[in-house]
């Protein structure tokens, strides 16, 4: 069910400087950002209309698109097809380390939901050969999922395994995370070679992942390896900028 609509108090807009230099898409950005920061705007919340809200407060609804904009470009608040603008849950900050996001999520206290988009045993690829050093054509398991947190999509995932795990399943993998499903199975994951990007969504991932066609994404791709030294998973993914971030910690040798 949809949240209802989250009626800003008027008086948040009492001291607009309606003929000052200061922009009014800025003032009104300005006063919405700190609503969400000090939590009059709760996560999760969700806006009242562009039209009702230029028309409580006597300003245009181009004014109101814009101060609603930046805020969504600074990954403050989302725009959701059938929903509205809302307020985002938090961004997931993600340590590059040998963690999962389903994991990333829930300990960042976020409900992981996954939808499987693809699970089929295919022929190894060029791809799959050299990242998991399976021979040419030989059976591997491709999946693709929409990784979602408290509802709002978050990243598409593309892995391919080697053949020892073709036979997971679409219900194994819409409840669990990748890596508690290979855990489950005494794989234990010990190193992953990992490069992070960024690009243009594509049309389907701009619609999967709720942006708008071209918006850039981060990318991830990654070859895991367990103990023995042998690759159990390749991996590309994409996600959202405006919900996701990869943190890396420095350290002088």
């Amino acid at each position: 069910m949809a949240q209802s609509e989250h009626r800003l108090p008027v008086e948040l807009f009492l001291d607009l400087d309606r003929s000052g230099p200061v922009p009014l898409y800025y003032q009104i950005a300005s006063r919405l950002e700190q609503a969400i920061l000090d939590q009059t705007l709760p996560a999760g919340a969700r806006l009242e209309n562009e039209v009702a809200l230029a028309a409580r407060l006597g300003l245009s609804r181009p004014t109101i698109r814009r101060a609603i904009q930046d805020l969504v470009d600074k990954g403050l608040l989302v725009r959701r097809r059938g929903i509205g603008t809302q307020v985002v849950h938090g961004k997931v900050t993600r340590n590059v380390e040998l963690t999962s996001l389903y994991e990333d999520l829930e300990r960042s206290g976020q409900k992981p939901e996954t939808r499987v988009l693809s699970v089929e045993v295919v022929p190894a690829d060029e791809a799959a050969v050299e990242a998991l050093g399976v021979d040419p054509g030989s059976p591997v398991l491709h999946v693709q999922r929409l990784r979602s947190a408290d509802g709002v999509p978050l990243a598409i995932l593309d892995n391919v395994l080697p053949e020892q795990f073709t036979d997971l399943d679409r219900e194994a993998l819409e409840k669990h995370g990748l890596y508690q499903l290979l855990r489950a199975r005494g794989v234990t994951m010990r190193v992953a070679k990992q490069r992070i990007g960024a690009r243009a969504a594509s049309a389907r991932e701009a619609e999967l992942l709720d942006l708008s066609r071209g918006a850039p994404v981060l990318t991830m791709a990654r070859t895991a390896f367990d103990n023995s030294g042998v690759a159990v998973e390749f991996g590309q993914h994409c996600y959202r900028p405006d919900r996701y971030s990869f943190e890396v910690t420095l350290v002088d040798r």
